[in-house]
């Protein structure tokens, strides 16, 4: 493998860490490549740099440490999950008035209804997963990360998402006003967190390997 490969791969790595959504993700990866490319240069061998980088999730997590994660004001997240609810009264809207020119498939309109509202349900946990947000949230500048900030894992993904398979998500949302990162009951389980990126935020970076010291160390 080349320099440059391994190089990419050690970017991507802590890249993954990241929420898709999160501001500053190209800003990580210039600053990221710039300083490795400035070690190198200095004649410090790469996989040597690598190492004292450290692993991309502890990397990733200084970088993120160096922005101000805002818990999600309340009426954001409230009219990001309407926003969302509202596609998918659409989408249904679109089913029941489909199915009235065609009443010889009324037969079918529970099964097709059942399978509409899991496949909404899951849409959060796989949108939360792969992307870190929704279409409400991305509207509204939110995203989902765990505690420290990074990615969240599918487990986490499903877990935050549970109460609204069983219909409890008000019981659930009642534990926002009264934690200190207005977080739902579920994410408490979860370990997750929904913060605010702000309005066209884009975050300022102190190096994360100075943040991490390493930049003393090399």
């Amino acid at each position: 493998m080349s320099d440059i490969d391994m190089r990419e791969r050690y970017i991507d790595a802590v890249l993954a860490e990241l929420p898709t959504a999160m501001p500053g993700r190209d800003q990580i990866a210039t600053e990221l490549r710039a300083h490795i490319e400035e070690r190198v240069a200095s004649g410090m061998p790469l996989p040597e740099v690598l190492e004292r980088l450290g692993e991309p999730t502890r990397l990733a997590e200084s970088y993120v440490s160096a922005i101000e994660l805002a818990p999600s004001p309340l009426g954001r997240r409230l009219l990001a999950k309407l926003l969302d609810l509202a596609v998918f009264a659409a989408v249904i809207a679109t089913l029941v008035l489909g199915l009235r020119n065609f009443p010889e498939l009324a037969l079918f309109f529970i099964p097709v209804l059942v399978f509409v509202v899991l496949a909404c349900s899951l849409y959060f946990v796989i949108a939360e997963y792969t992307y870190g947000t929704t279409l409400g949230k991305r509207l509204l500048g939110l995203y989902v990360v765990r505690e420290s900030g990074t990615r969240i894992g599918l487990g986490q993904s499903f877990v935050r998402q549970f109460p609204l398979f069983f219909s409890f998500l008000f019981i659930d949302a009642v534990f926002i006003p009264f934690t200190e990162r207005r977080q739902r009951a579920f994410e408490l389980v979860s370990k997750t967190r929904v913060v605010y990126a702000g309005d066209g935020a884009r975050p300022a970076f102190a190096p994360a390997t100075h943040a991490m010291g390493i930049g003393v160390a090399l």
